[in-house]
């Protein structure tokens, strides 16, 4: 991978965290190989999330986000534990909202990119690791996950949680998850939509890889508009969000070379050759 040459800064409350170049992460680990950009949490041995493991997260995605050779980026976990959530232990009263903070920024990096987000879970996600893998465009998991919102217990509230699994689960399921702290299998999360693919961990590898080439043999501009028009469409009445689906392909699809070499390919029989613009 060659050499990052920005550092990332992000600044929570009165605390300056610096992200020094991504190869140089504690937490995060950061692979890219052509198209495909990786991303592992690796912070023994439940990946809690403290400040600089989400300062890591956030500039890690929006770093990669910014490289127009990148087509996919791919969430996944060093350890048996996909997350544990937010480590709050060891965090005072005063601290906590800067760790907030810090797990805002990280969320709003992975809202707001323009790649495709693939999350692999393979052991427990549980508060701020359940909302990591909510907010994956693609899941895969395999018996081994299991997720649950338990903030409830300790006095609190999942707020993004609380928030977008009602799209993904529907209102009463999310109540019942976020209101309970009861934890889900991973068969029951791909009843309910959370997962789209469950299949056994010596199948998982093959599997991943399988949606890594499906989706990277696109083209990675039409890639980004098209998770553009779905995202954004989200929350809108019917006919408002198929306008803006129609706004996005005709104002912005219409210009690439890539949509004009697709129909040319179709026409000509071909496999389309995408030049990513």
């Amino acid at each position: 991978m060659a050499q990052e040459r920005r550092g990332a800064v992000e600044v929570f409350g009165s605390q300056l965290l610096v992200a020094q170049r991504i190869e140089e992460f504690q937490f995060v680990k950061v692979r890219v190989d052509g198209a495909v950009a990786r991303l592992t949490l690796d912070r023994p041995e439940h990946n809690l999330l403290n400040e600089q493991m989400l300062a890591e997260l956030a500039a890690g995605i929006n770093l990669l986000g910014e490289r127009n050779q990148i087509k996919l980026i791919v969430l996944e976990s060093a350890g048996k534990a996909f997350c544990g959530g937010i480590e709050l232990g060891e965090y005072s009263q005063r601290r906590v909202f800067q760790l907030l903070d810090a797990f805002h920024a990280a969320f709003t990096a992975m809202l707001d990119t323009s790649k495709p987000l693939l999350v692999v879970v393979n052991g427990p996600a549980f508060g701020g690791g359940a909302e990591l893998a909510a907010l994956g465009d693609l899941v895969i998991a395999t018996p081994k996950a299991r997720f649950a919102q338990p903030e409830i217990k300790l006095g609190v509230f999942p707020p993004l949680a609380a928030a977008i699994l009602p799209y993904i689960l529907g209102p009463k399921q999310a109540i019942e998850l976020v209101l309970t702290g009861e934890t889900m299998s991973a068969e029951r999360a791909r009843e309910l939509g959370l997962v789209n693919w469950l299949v056994p961990e010596t199948e998982l590898q093959k599997k991943v890889e399988e949606v890594i080439a499906k989706v990277t043999s696109q083209s990675g501009p039409v890639l980004t508009m098209a998770k553009k028009a779905i995202l954004g469409s989200l929350g809108m009445p019917l006919r408002d969000g198929v306008r803006n689906s129609m706004k996005v392909f005709l104002n912005e699809l219409a210009d690439l070379e890539d949509s004009q070499e697709g129909v040319r390919a179709l026409v000509e029989k071909r496999a389309p050759k995408w030049k990513n613009r």
